[in-house]
């Protein structure tokens, strides 16, 4: 075992002051500065930004600093300061209006296939549950 391994939440002090990638359990994408962390992995980001992700197409919406419960981090990870060009992946940037107005489109979409899934399943006699969406979660 090496002598720098830190146990449990510890380890993240490691990430202090690195550029993050956060995942949220509510589907969410937060990237910003890690400046503190707990013994319950609560997260404190500065300079932070929610990314909203449609297709090929994303969009940020700056948040500041941004205080993140420990039990919300479904994935987190160091942004590689080399890569960070979203449009060498082949994404485009567009407009806040545009990428909500998309994202807004896409939950539409989502639950219209859904109510028809649903009345496919009643029609056969078996119950089907939808997923929680974002609406539900707050």
């Amino acid at each position: 075992m090496s002598l720098s391994y830190l146990p449990g939440t510890a380890s993240l002090l490691e990430e202090l002051d690195k550029k993050l990638m956060v995942l949220l359990r509510d589907g969410r994408t937060l990237i910003g500065y890690l400046r503190s962390v707990d013994q319950f992995a609560n997260l404190v980001l500065h300079q932070t930004i929610e990314r909203i992700h449609v297709g090929k197409s994303y969009g940020d919406i700056p948040r500041g600093v941004f205080i993140v419960r420990g039990e919300n981090v479904v994935l987190l990870g160091e942004v590689d300061p080399n890569k960070t060009d979203p449009d060498s992946l082949g994404l485009v940037e567009v407009s806040l209006e545009e990428i909500l107005e998309k994202q807004a489109v896409q939950q539409q979409e989502k639950e219209e296939a859904d109510r028809v899934r649903a009345k496919a399943f009643k029609d056969r006699g078996l119950t089907f549950t939808t997923e929680t969406t974002l609406d539900d979660m707050y």
